[in-house]
């Protein structure tokens, strides 16, 4: 009930009213022709009714099409977003007077007033957040219009979860701000999503971490934590410049910065005692919301997205399921699919009797699934007992383990390596000391995700050679992104394109692949 409710209200908002006609199909598909969509429908449907069901040859796509394809998804997927806009906080140079003779200081004023008037935040006129905004629009005009375009697909879903908690529209800036709407974004200290979630306040406001699944990197869940999260600073602070604030840096750092100023509670007079990242953290926000609203005097395009929140629909999964077989049995290109899906870490929907893990697929793709649901599971049965190698196991990261001491093994390795404090680990199991002896047993509760040992029984060699931290992976005839992933658990196929700089899917046999050893 809650998914039609935000579609309904996302149609409403949007303006945009479906049809059942062929015109709307062309118009609402994202990166993939309607044609083939509708091809692949029928050779789904063809091929189920066969005895050999899903054998059929695989339709081909057409390759100079996929080169646009390949740069789109570049840009959703690359972290160079993130980077840039976290470079931009730290390197904010308050004092600089930037030449913009496009934006004369009065109309910008006069902008400002405007804004101030129709939104709880301090929206007034200072030199520093003037500085601030013409820089952006001086030296980071690409950068911007790719985070408008971008803005479409997430916006209506981060408006109606804030209207839900009666909270101000515009914070749907902030996640601009957090994490250039990267769901996969994750800072150097390990915050994590769209709204940058540390692991504990994850988890404090519901948000699970498994070896699967991380529901930071989901954007309705996380949107919804975020909502909570600021709903209760708000209610500390009283003031929303404050809250945002201690969003970023926690609120013992704002509280700090008021004691050190003598009791100032304005933002803009504690901003000098703040850490340098939150220093330029509200001017960051407020500038984002100054350009986006103020978009098309600035020469942006305001650009209706290829791909839309209200064209897509969830299903409970019934059976674990990869993106893989999800992408083979309807047609649907797995980039996208990671795109809709970015909390399943390892392109695993995983199946827990007890939690609603859900697949979201475009419309049609979605009416495919369903409309084939028992063939479709028996197929992906069929494809996990042919494998050559077990899934890694389902292990919840807040979960106790009895880990066993090895050679090798000392209190700050073992932290490390489950993402805890030695303090943690002599608290849990009553340690005294430092020292350990062979064979002991810890208790440890991870606090990063743990992919727990698979099998080792029939499982043909893997043409790697150990290189310090990486395992060098020689790529063979037949083998694909996703069929090398599942020889390393814990490693997806996004892992794989990162860490060797591939923007497509193609391999050529004798190509050679990083692959993390951690």
């Amino acid at each position: 009930m809650a998914l039609r409710v935000l579609l309904l209200l996302g149609l409403f908002q949007m303006g945009w009213c479906f049809s059942q006609t062929r015109d709307t199909v062309q118009a609402t598909s994202f990166l993939v022709k309607d044609t083939l969509v509708d091809r692949n429908a029928l050779a789904l449907k063809s091929t189920l009714a066969q005895a050999d069901s899903l054998d059929g040859k695989p339709l081909e796509d057409n390759a100079f099409a996929v080169q646009f394809d390949e740069q789109w998804f570049e840009e959703l997927y690359s972290n160079h977003l993130f980077d840039s806009i976290y470079k931009s906080i730290s390197d904010l140079n308050f004092d600089e007077e930037v030449d913009y003779p496009e934006l004369p200081t009065d109309t910008l004023k006069a902008r400002l007033k405007e804004l101030d008037a129709k939104t709880p935040f301090n929206v007034e006129y200072n030199p520093s957040l003037e500085s601030v905004i013409k820089s952006y629009l001086k030296d980071r005009r690409a950068l911007l219009q790719k985070l408008i375009t971008l803005s479409s697909f997430y916006f209506p879903m981060f408006e109606y979860e804030l209207d839900r908690y009666n909270l101000p529209l515009e914070i749907k800036y902030l996640a601009v701000v957090e994490s250039a709407l990267k769901p996969r974004a994750k800072s150097r200290v390990g915050a994590t999503g769209l709204w940058q979630f540390m692991f504990a306040t994850g988890k404090m406001y519901g948000l699970d971490v498994s070896s699967y699944v991380d529901e930071r990197c989901d954007p309705v869940k996380s949107t919804e934590a975020a909502a909570k999260y600021l709903s209760k600073l708000y209610e500390i602070f009283g003031d929303w410049d404050l809250a945002l604030a201690s969003y970023n840096s926690g609120p013992g750092n704002v509280t700090k910065a008021i004691r050190r100023s003598g009791g100032y509670k304005n933002y803009w007079n504690i901003r000098h005692n703040l850490p340098r990242e939150t220093a330029g953290y509200l001017p960051a926000f407020l500038a984002n919301m100054y350009i986006f609203e103020y978009a098309e005097q600035h020469g942006f395009k305001k650009i209706k997205p290829e791909f839309a929140l209200i064209e897509t629909d969830t299903i409970r999964v019934k059976h674990m399921i990869t993106l893989d077989q999800v992408s083979e049995v309807t047609g649907t290109p797995v980039e996208e699919l990671q795109f809709l899906n970015p909390a399943y870490k390892l392109d695993i929907i995983p199946y827990i009797k007890e939690e609603d893990y859900v697949l979201r697929l475009p419309r049609q793709a979605a009416g495919i699934f369903v409309n084939n649901e028992a063939q479709i599971y028996a197929f992906v049965k069929e494809e996990f007992a042919k494998r050559e190698k077990p899934l890694p196991q389902f292990f919840n990261a807040d979960d106790r383990i009895r880990y066993k001491v090895i050679s090798g093994d000392y209190l700050g390795k073992i932290a490390r390596k489950y993402g805890v404090r030695v303090s943690q680990i002599k608290q849990w199991n009553g340690l005294r000391s430092n020292d350990l002896r062979i064979g002991q047993r810890l208790t440890i509760y991870p606090r990063k995700p743990y992919v727990g040992p698979v099998s080792t029984a029939s499982q043909n060699p893997v043409n790697k050679s150990l290189t310090g931290s990486h395992v060098t992976y020689v790529v063979k005839s037949g083998d694909s992104l996703w069929s090398i992933s599942q020889k390393f658990p814990g490693v997806s196929v996004q892992n794989i394109k990162e860490w060797n700089d591939i923007s497509g899917t193609k391999l050529k046999p004798g190509m050679k692949l990083k692959i993390s050893r951690s």
